[in-house]
């Protein structure tokens, strides 16, 4: 069993575009203050920043539950909104419900999702329509996926 070396949970509001980025910047910090190797640090920022857009952008809100232990970084999102009708579909780069409004002020291009994917070592996504949707990434600390 990991051993739990730190953990954090923040609070991310949906609609709240002037704190979005806050929560990975503080979980960049963290990282850094215990000497976590900067490409770790760089792969849990991407992660973190993009599910936190995600709740910005779609949900009411959501709790990011960040974790590190002697094995990896670990971070949950559990958010409250929509939901996401079709995984596979969000799963594809380019594929955005994006308003013109979230393009126009640069985000909604379709790469959160495929972005977390890719700098996760473990990834899983589940979500109900009306209810919201759960995402955990781990980044192994040996570099092993």
């Amino acid at each position: 069993m990991p051993e739990v070396l730190l953990q954090r949970a923040f609070e991310v509001r949906g609609g709240d575009f002037d704190k979005a980025g806050e929560t990975s910047s503080e979980i960049k910090a963290l990282l850094k203050e215990v000497g976590i190797d900067p490409t770790l640090i760089r792969r849990a920022g991407v992660v973190t920043f993009e599910a936190e857009m995600n709740v910005v952008m779609y949900a009411e809100s959501a709790t990011v539950v960040f974790t590190l232990s002697d094995e990896d970084i670990s971070i949950e999102v559990f958010d409250r909104g929509p939901g996401i009708a079709d995984v596979d579909l969000a799963m594809q780069e380019g594929y955005s419900t994006a308003t013109d409004e979230m393009r126009q002020m640069g985000f909604g291009f379709g790469m959160g999702l495929p972005n977390i994917k890719k700098n996760s070592d473990i990834f899983k996504l589940e979500s109900e329509v009306g209810k919201g949707t759960r995402l955990y990434s781990a980044i192994r600390l040996d570099g092993a996926s």
